[in-house]
């Protein structure tokens, strides 16, 4: 760890910071007094699960105490601190990923990132799932979930970074199951502008033909990939005409008059 640091020193004065990631088990203040030295900035934490159970079930090594000792010191030292969670693991259910995102929102944490399970060649997940032991979610279960959990953080002023895996020629190759995207948050975003819009016309006693404002910048989440959202609304009776307009928050939608 510390030769990788060293390696930092001559350009730090570039950067505002430097941002790592670790396991929970792995920190402690002897370590944090280092990374204090070298002008860490962020340390995100791969915690993947707030139920002991699903941990244990995969072989994670730490327990959901760790997370919650790890997170208090890091905070206590001033760094920022980021929580990693992945969904659909072996053992895992919608309700132990919900209790994950509560838990991590009542530690707090600046940031989360959030990665849908994904099995991989040659691994004890991929023998599980072969042996009928462990079903992987559906890209649409786990676009439901995940834009729940994105809402959730929303709501409570935590920056969602990453949703889903970068891709990679490990991952296109090595790949068994499991949900990849290459624009994952996009679909759970276009899921979520789905649902505001459904709601707002139901609300609104609103049939047939409609304009609806939405900003410049989520138009492409309000149609949905390849249009899905338009021939949903479509199929429900609805004709609907989207117009941009700079007065719209973010993810927001207006009716036209």
């Amino acid at each position: 760890m510390i030769s990788l640091l060293d390696a930092t020193k001559e350009y730090i004065d570039k950067f505002k910071g430097i941002r790592i990631s670790t396991r929970p088990d792995c920190i402690d203040s002897e370590v944090l007094d280092v990374l204090k030295r070298y002008k860490i900035t962020s340390i995100e934490l791969g915690a993947q699960s707030m139920c002991d159970e699903v941990l244990k079930a995969n072989n994670r090594g730490h327990s959901v105490q760790d997370v919650y000792n790890a997170s208090e010191l890091i905070k206590k030292y001033r760094f920022s601190l980021g929580l990693q969670m992945m969904t659909g693991l072996y053992k895992a259910s919608v309700d132990s990923d919900l209790e994950t995102a509560n838990k991590f929102i009542d530690i707090k944490p600046d940031t989360v990132r959030i990665y849908p399970t994904v099995v991989m060649k040659n691994t004890a997940l991929e023998d599980l799932y072969n042996n009928g032991e462990y079903s992987s979610p559906s890209l649409d279960e786990t676009v439901n979930l995940c834009s729940k959990l994105l809402l959730m953080f929303d709501e409570n002023n935590i920056s969602v970074i990453r949703m889903g895996l970068h891709h990679s020629e490990s991952l296109e190759n090595d790949m068994v199951a499991g949900t990849y995207h290459p624009s994952f948050r996009e679909l759970c975003e276009s899921k979520i502008m789905f649902d505001k819009l459904l709601s707002l016309l139901r609300d609104n006693n609103i049939e047939g033909d409609c304009e609806v404002l939405v900003s410049p910048f989520c138009v492409s989440k309000l149609v949905g990939n390849k249009k899905s959202n338009l021939i949903r609304l479509n199929e429900l009776g609805y004709n609907i005409k989207i117009t941009q307009s700079d007065s719209i928050k973010y993810m927001e939608i207006a009716l036209k008059n």
